[in-house]
């Protein structure tokens, strides 16, 4: 059984310890607050047994079995194959707990951040295992959101990210690779901007919060929520992504005033995007798509309304 050490057990902590819990991996938390790390195992195994009764765990006993509370960082880190750290988000931080993470745990684990936003080459610089350290970037709640992005600093062992996103695709979770340090990664950036025009759109009296918000929930939000946008774009021109760009791309360069819908840009979509740009794919894909949404539509239907 693979060990992983969870170092500090707060809200992503926790999270972190239910998904690896759950998928058979030896689980220490720990965290230096008096008390924190049983506190957080009971309320981990009161997860545990939730997730199970929505078949989201398969066995809720067996999960909570791998959870141990170790006495101390080194215990914790004793024998670990990964290591998860959840601390506080400054940089001295970040340099503290590390240089001990650095020096405690065997030189062949992998030891990454959950940072929202703050850079490995910012703190971890200065380690001898430099190479195995870089950030690894959840959305809150993990366990339930499985998106994590996995940010190398400049020296990061790229040998040691593939390992990573193995390791995470076998516990459940959906990493991908930021290939450059750049301010908020991808998440963040895609979301503030939808915020930024969300606020300006209210605030300039376009459109209420409210009708704002159905129009991602009733809109945006539903094809968004089983594909990313250029899988959308693809199926809204009969060509495909290029025949999206060539329809929209000035009036999009207009809306947003960036430049950014450019053929340079295109060729580097195309260049990693899969699949042939075909009318018979698009239509193959358009009826698979059109298939989910109905089945959304009639789950969103049945769901139990919001509460106040």
């Amino acid at each position: 059984m693979p060990k992983v050490a969870i170092v500090g057990s707060g809200l992503i902590g926790r999270a972190w310890a239910t998904v690896f819990a759950s998928h058979g991996w030896k689980t220490a938390l720990y965290d230096p607050a008096p008390g924190q790390g049983e506190a957080a195992k009971a309320h981990i195994t009161k997860n545990l047994k939730e997730l199970a009764a929505l078949g989201l765990v398969k066995d809720a006993k067996a999960s909570a079995a791998n959870l141990i509370v170790p006495k101390d960082l080194a215990d914790a880190l004793k024998g670990c194959a990964f290591v998860q750290e959840n601390g506080p988000e400054t940089v001295e931080a970040k340099i503290a707990i590390h240089t001990e993470i650095d020096t405690l745990a065997p030189p062949s684990a992998i030891v990454v951040s959950s940072t929202s936003f703050l850079f490995a080459s910012l703190w971890a610089k200065s380690l001898k295992h430099r190479n195995r350290v870089f950030v690894a970037h959840p959305v809150n709640p993990p366990h339930l959101v499985p998106i994590v992005e996995l940010c190398p600093s400049p020296w990061t062992d790229p040998k040691m990210v593939e390992k990573a996103r193995a390791i995470y695709e076998k516990v459940g979770q959906v990493p991908i690779t930021v290939k450059k340090e750049v301010d908020g990664f991808v998440l963040n950036r895609l979301q503030a901007v939808l915020m930024a025009e969300a606020f300006d759109l209210v605030g300039s009296g376009v459109v209420s919060p409210e009708d704002l918000d159905k129009t991602i929930r009733d809109g945006l939000g539903l094809r968004w929520s089983f594909m990313g946008p250029f899988e959308t774009i693809e199926l809204n021109a009969p060509a495909g992504i290029p025949d999206y760009n060539t329809r929209y791309g000035p009036s999009l360069t207009k809306l947003t005033g960036r430049d950014v819908f450019t053929k340079k840009n295109q060729k580097a979509i195309m260049a990693e995007w899969p699949g042939e740009q075909t009318p018979e794919r698009i239509a193959r894909l358009s009826k698979w798509r059109d298939g989910r949404l109905a089945a959304l539509k009639a789950h969103k239907q049945k769901a139990k309304k919001k509460p106040d």
